[in-house]
């Protein structure tokens, strides 16, 4: 087996010896070099362009309506330059500067969460509580008004999406803390304002509970009352403390004489709507005193005060005889009287729109002088004075007319709907 293999591989050996001992051949020496052009002078046949000349070729193409969009996009940048800063400094730094920045960061959306097609009320309440614990953290006053605010918009977040009794236990809980502050710490705060604030707060606080539990989604007219009742004790109160003892240096202001007025009206407009006349009419006069003779908003008074008095019901006579310890006994007042008083308080509120001029007179005079005008048409309707009656209605529904007072238009057309049932019965 030997003898056949080592002859076929001599010559190949052979072969490869020779090829070691041949010079090797140079075979890439004649390829021709490549000359490249320079990079400017590739350049320089490509075709210019510049800026201008591009404006120019569509000035030339549309001498209209390219400088129109031209300045189109050139307003709209500059509004987007001066509109952009303002906005971050105005709407989403401007608004929490007294909070800590992490209070702020959950506060933005918190309110991002409780506004337009982006309400979500678990979200929100999450971010408002979580902004709450982060403020208890970095030490802010909890009857601070940033804190207090936080709390207030807490509630009103409940009341937007229809949970009315949540909404009210926010505010019942605010209003216990303050009364225990007020209570516990007022002494304390005399000379830097705070004393006075959060008494105002306890005042807004009863007016604004008042009003959900006087709603038809509570209907819980006696608490209503005990909040109303609370809230005028309070302003009662401290006006009379201060008017006594006179402020104190640093006390700062409570409330002005408007919202003073406008929390009797508040009690008194309850007692009205449940028919306790008496008792609003003396709310209404004093919320009257303290309304400035050029605002429209006393004639709403009047009116209200006329109304008390012709649906006031004089109490029966009392049979008993008097006795030594008893008070003198008055006899009631009749009930034409009342009447009258009614008129004459209708007519001081026609007289009082007349003489408000602009910029004092607003949409309160020219309601308020319709509602006055009907009202008068009732009381001659009462007494059985049926062309005055008439004359006042048709006065109240061409006002109504004028100024689009939908509701006083129907209700004077009601009037003469039931003129004409009386003539026909008559």
């Amino acid at each position: 087996m030997f003898s056949r293999t080592v002859p076929r591989a001599l010559p190949r050996l052979s072969r490869v010896v020779q090829c070691e001992t041949q010079p090797q051949v140079a075979t890439f020496t004649k390829i021709p070099s490549r000359t490249w052009r320079p990079l400017q002078q590739q350049c320089s046949k490509r075709p210019a362009s510049t800026l201008a000349r591009q404006f120019k070729e569509q000035y030339n193409r549309s001498p209209i309506l390219f400088p129109f969009a031209l300045g189109c996009v050139l307003l709209v940048a500059t509004g987007a330059i001066i509109y952009v800063p303002w906005y971050y400094q105005n709407i989403i730094i401007k608004p929490y500067h007294n909070f800590p920045e992490p209070v702020a960061k959950k506060l933005r959306r918190a309110i991002f969460y409780s506004r337009g097609k982006n309400i979500d009320l678990k979200e929100a309440n999450k971010y408002f509580r979580q902004a709450l614990a982060l403020a208890n953290e970095h030490g802010m006053d909890p009857f601070g008004p940033e804190i207090l605010g936080v709390k207030y918009a807490i509630s009103n977040l409940f009341e937007q999406a229809g949970h009315f009794p949540l909404a009210c236990d926010v505010l019942e809980i605010m209003r216990v803390d303050c009364n225990r502050w007020i209570e516990e710490f007022s002494d304390k705060h005399w000379t830097n304002g705070n004393r006075s604030r959060i008494l105002k707060v306890t005042v807004q606080l009863n007016v604004k509970l008042a009003e959900l539990y006087d709603s038809k989604y509570m209907n819980q007219p006696d608490d209503a009352e005990k909040r109303l009742v609370e809230a005028v004790e309070t302003v009662l109160r401290e006006t009379t403390r201060r008017r006594n003892e006179g402020v104190k240096e640093g006390e700062g202001d409570f409330m002005t004489d408007e919202e003073v007025g406008g929390t009797m009206e508040a009690l008194g407009n309850h007692y009205e709507k449940f028919d306790s006349h008496y008792l609003a009419t003396p709310l209404f006069l004093q919320a009257l005193a303290l309304c400035p003779p050029t605002s429209c908003h006393g004639v709403v008074l009047m009116n209200n005060i006329s109304t008390c008095l012709a649906q006031q019901t004089p109490p029966p006579a009392s049979s008993a005889p008097p006795t030594a310890d008893s008070f003198p006994n008055t006899p009631p007042t009749p009930r034409s009287a009342l009447v009258d008083q009614a008129r004459q308080w209708a007519t001081k509120a026609i007289e009082r729109a007349s003489m408000i001029a602009p910029p004092d007179r607003n949409e309160e005079c020219d309601v308020g002088c319709t509602v006055a005008t009907h009202n008068l048409g009732e009381f001659f309707e009462m007494e059985g004075k049926i062309k005055e009656a008439r004359q006042r209605y048709d006065e109240a529904a061409s006002l109504a007319k004028a100024i689009g007072f939908e509701e006083g238009r129907v209700n004077a057309k009601a009037g003469l709907q039931r003129l004409k049932a009386l003539e026909k019965a008559a």
